[in-house]
C-alpha cells in the first residue's frame, strides 16, 4: 500500500521524491544513528532462530536456516523477527531530527539457496540463491548465467 499523498503524485505523473536522510544528515549523525539502530535490532534478533550476515551500508541482512537448517521454520522465523523489529523502530528517534519517525523496508526470499566463505585475508560471505541472481555480499549484485 502506498501513502496516499505519495499514491495521487503517481496518479498525476508528478515524480515521487524520497527524503534522504543521509543527504540531510552530517557523516557522524549517520554513524551514530546507523550504530544505535543496528545495536538495537542485534539485541532484538537474539530472540528468534537468524543469523546476522552483514550490514552493508543501510541494509542488514539476516537469514533463517542457515548455516544450521531449521526445516520449514525459516519463513515463520524471519516474518516474526521482522515484525519485532517494526515493533522496536516506532520507539526510536532520530536524535538529530526530533519528530522525524523511521521507517524500514524489509524483503523476504525463501527458496533453494547455497551460501559459503570465501577468501583468507578478508574473509566474504556469499550467498546464493534462484531468481537467477547472486549477491555477493560487498554490495555487488550481478545477472546469474
Amino acid at each position: 500500500m502506498l501513502p496516499k499523498s505519495v499514491a495521487s503524485q503517481l496518479i498525476m505523473g508528478q515524480p515521487v521524491m524520497a527524503e534522504n536522510l543521509s543527504a540531510e544528515s552530517t557523516p557522524l549523525e549517520v554513524v551514530d544513528l546507523l550504530n544505535d539502530l543496528y545495536t538495537s535490532f542485534d539485541s532484538i534478533i537474539e530472540n528468534f532462530d537468524v543469523y546476522k550476515v552483514e550490514t552493508i551500508g543501510d541494509a542488514y541482512m539476516v537469514v533463517s536456516g542457515l548455516p544450521m537448517r531449521n526445516g520449514n521454520r525459516h519463513a515463520a522465523e524471519i516474518a516474526r523477527m521482522s515484525l519485532a523489529l517494526l515493533r522496536g523502530v516506532r520507539v526510536k528517534t532520530v536524535p538529530h531530527r526530533p519528530g522525524e519517525r523511521l521507517l524500514l523496508r524489509i524483503g523476504m526470499h525463501s527458496g533453494p539457496c547455497v551460501a559459503g566463505v570465501v577468501g583468507l585475508k578478508m574473509p566474504k560471505v556469499l550467498s546464493f540463491w534462484r531468481y537467477g541472481e547472486y549477491r555477493i555480499k560487498d554490495g555487488i549484485t550481478r545477472r546469474g548465467s
